[in-house]
C-alpha cells in the first residue's frame, strides 16, 4: 500500500511560538506582538516608495485609523480599533497590490476575510463588522492610499484620483499632518502601532 500523502503545511510559526493555521485560523493563535512585528516589516507598494525605509503596513494602519477618527468624530473606540486592524491579515500573507489580488481571484480574498474575522474576534470585535463601519474604513483606506501614492509612490494627483479617493471631509489641520507622512524604521512603526492599539482600549 502506497504511503498516504501528507496534506501541505498550511500553518506558520510565529515568534510568539503560536502556530497559525491560514486555512482555519483560530483567534486563540493570534497575538498582538506577532501582528505588530509582522506589519512593521511588510512594505506597502511593494517597497516602491521614497525614503530610507519602506512605508510599512503598520504605518498605513495607523494612518487609516486616524483618518477614520477625523471623518467620524465621536466614533466609539472599538470601531477605530477595527480600522487599526483592518489589514492585520497581512502580517502572515503579506501586502499584495490590488491588481495582483484581482488576478488571483476570490480564493485569496476569502482567505484574507477568514484571517481578519479571527483577528477581530481575538480582540473582542465582531467577526463581521457592520456594513456602515466597513464602508467607512474602506473610504479612509482609499484616502490613505491617495496620500501615500502622491507623497511617497510617485503618483501625480490626477493619476491617483483615478484609483483612490482624494481626502475630503477632514479638517485642514489634520490633513496637513497626514500629508507629511514619512517611512519609519520597523521598530518605531511597530511601537506606534502597539501604542495606538492600547490607546484604543485593545487588550
Amino acid at each position: 500500500m502506497a504511503p498516504r500523502k501528507q496534506p501541505p503545511r498550511a500553518w506558520q510559526r510565529m515568534l510568539s511560538g503560536r502556530r497559525l493555521d491560514l486555512l482555519n485560523p483560530s483567534p486563540l493563535d493570534i497575538e498582538l506582538e506577532d501582528i505588530a512585528h509582522g506589519l512593521a516589516r511588510v512594505a506597502r507598494w511593494n517597497g516602491q516608495t521614497t525614503g530610507d525605509h519602506a512605508f510599512s503596513v503598520a504605518q498605513h494602519c495607523v494612518l487609516v485609523e486616524r483618518i477614520v477618527s477625523e471623518l467620524r468624530t465621536g466614533l466609539p473606540d472599538r470601531w477605530r480599533l477595527a480600522a487599526l486592524l483592518h489589514d492585520a491579515p497581512e502580517y502572515v500573507v503579506g501586502d499584495m497590490i490590488t491588481p495582483f489580488k484581482a488576478a488571483i481571484g476570490l480564493d485569496y480574498r476569502e482567505l484574507e476575510d477568514r484571517l481578519l474575522g479571527a483577528v477581530y474576534i481575538r480582540f473582542g470585535l465582531p467577526g463581521q463588522l457592520p456594513k456602515n463601519i466597513t464602508a467607512l474604513i474602506k473610504r479612509a483606506d482609499k484616502m490613505a492610499a491617495f496620500l501615500e501614492a502622491t507623497r511617497l509612490a510617485g503618483f501625480a494627483d490626477a493619476e491617483a484620483r483615478r484609483f483612490f479617493i482624494a481626502p475630503r471631509g477632514i479638517p485642514a489641520r489634520a490633513l496637513r499632518e497626514f500629508s507629511r507622512i514619512e517611512p519609519l524604521a520597523p521598530p518605531q512603526a511597530q511601537d506606534n502601532f502597539v501604542a495606538r492599539f492600547h490607546a484604543l482600549g485593545g487588550e
